[in-house]
C-alpha cells in the first residue's frame, strides 16, 4: 500500500490543560487573561483550533467554574482573533479511591463528580464550535486516580452535546474507547463528520509506538476525521506520524512543557515548530474558516 499522508492539515492547540504541569513550569497560563493571550498566540501562529481548560487563579488547578470559561471566550472575542474553540468537558468525571486498603468513600482530595448536564453547562451557555467528549475510563498516574467516563454517562452526554449543536472532539486513550465511540455512533449520538482525538502516551492508555497509532487508524472509519498527538519530548515527532498516518497535529502546553532540552515553552514556538513540520512534508496549513467548512462547525461565541 502505498503511502499516503495528510497534505491538508489542521492544527489545534491544547493551550493548558488541567494536570500539575503549573508546579513544573511558570508558562503555563493560568488565569483567564493568561489563557486567552496564549490561545491569539497559538492561533496567530498557524493553529485553527485552541483546545481550552481553565484553572482556578488562586490554586492553579483545573476547574469548571463558568465564568471563568466565560472571561477567557470574552478576552478572545474582543482580540479580534479569529480561531475555532474548543472547550473540555472532560472536567467533572475526576474520581480519586480513598486508599488501597479502603477505596470507599471516595478521597475529597481530588474527586469532582459530576452529572452529565452539569460537565457541559458551559458548553450551554457558550455556544463553542467544539467540545470534547473524553471516550472510555481510564487510570492516571501512579495513585489511586481514575478518568472515570460510564457508557451510560458517554450516551448522556453525547445526546446533549448533539442537541446543542455542538461538534463533540471523541477523546481515545486505549483501543477499546474507539469500540465506545463507535457504539455512539452506531446509536446515532455521534453525527458525521465524527472528529476524534488520538491521545497516546499517557499511562496507562494506549503506547504511542507506531503499531498501536496503526491498530487505531487502521480500525477508524474512513470517513472520520483524525488528529493524534503524544507526550512530553514525543509531542513534535508525533505531529508528523499524525500526518504519515494521514491525520492532524495536536500540540500544546497541556502535552508537553518544553521546547528543546532545558528550554520550557509557550504555545506559540510549539505551534510555529508544528507548522514547519508540516510544510517541510509538503502539506497546507488550513485555517479557522476551512475547518469550519469541512467539520460542518457553527459558531456560537
Amino acid at each position: 500500500m502505498g503511502l499516503t499522508p495528510n497534505r491538508e492539515v489542521f492544527i489545534t492547540c491544547a493551550v493548558t490543560g488541567a494536570g500539575d504541569t503549573t508546579g513544573r513550569s511558570d508558562k503555563v497560563p493560568v488565569t483567564p487573561r493568561q489563557i486567552a493571550d496564549e490561545c491569539i498566540a497559538a492561533a496567530n501562529a498557524g493553529a485553527a483550533i485552541a483546545h481550552i481548560h481553565v484553572r482556578d487563579p488562586k490554586t492553579g488547578k483545573g476547574s469548571r467554574d463558568i465564568a471563568l470559561y466565560a472571561e477567557v471566550v470574552e478576552h478572545i472575542k474582543a482580540s479580534g482573533v479569529d480561531m475555532v474553540l474548543n472547550l473540555t468537558a472532560g472536567m467533572g468525571g475526576d474520581l480519586t479511591l480513598g486508599s488501597v486498603e479502603q477505596p470507599m468513600p471516595p478521597s475529597l482530595d481530588g474527586t469532582d463528580m459530576a452529572g452529565a448536564t452539569e460537565r457541559l453547562e458551559h458548553v450551554a451557555k457558550l455556544r463553542p464550535e467544539i467540545c470534547t467528549l473524553d471516550c472510555g475510563t481510564m487510570n492516571f498516574g501512579e495513585g489511586d486516580y481514575v478518568m472515570t467516563n460510564t457508557p451510560a454517562m458517554l450516551k448522556a452526554m453525547a445526546a446533549q452535546i448533539k442537541a446543542l449543536g455542538v461538534r463533540p472532539e471523541v477523546e481515545i486513550f486505549d483501543t477499546g474507547h474507539l469500540l465506545l465511540a463507535k457504539w455512539l455512533y452506531d446509536q446515532k449520538l455521534l453525527e458525521d463528520p465524527v472528529m476524534v482525538q488520538l491521545c497516546m502516551g499517557i499511562p496507562w492508555g494506549a503506547p504511542d509506538d507506531i503499531n498501536t497509532l496503526l491498530a487505531l487508524t487502521n480500525n477508524l472509519p474512513s470517513n472520520w476525521t483524525f488528529s493524534a498527538f503524544s507526550i512530553g519530548r514525543n509531542q513534535m515527532p508525533y505531529a508528523a506520524m499524525a500526518m504519515l498516518a494521514g491525520g492532524n497535529i495536536r500540540v500544546g502546553l497541556e502535552d508537553n512543557i518544553w521546547l528543546d532540552k532545558g528550554v520550557l515553552a509557550t504555545n506559540g514556538p510549539l505551534v510555529e515548530r508544528a507548522v514547519k513540520v508540516a510544510e517541510g512534508m509538503g502539506a497546507r496549513i488550513l485555517g479557522p474558516n476551512e475547518v469550519r467548512e469541512r467539520m460542518k462547525l457553527t459558531k456560537g461565541w
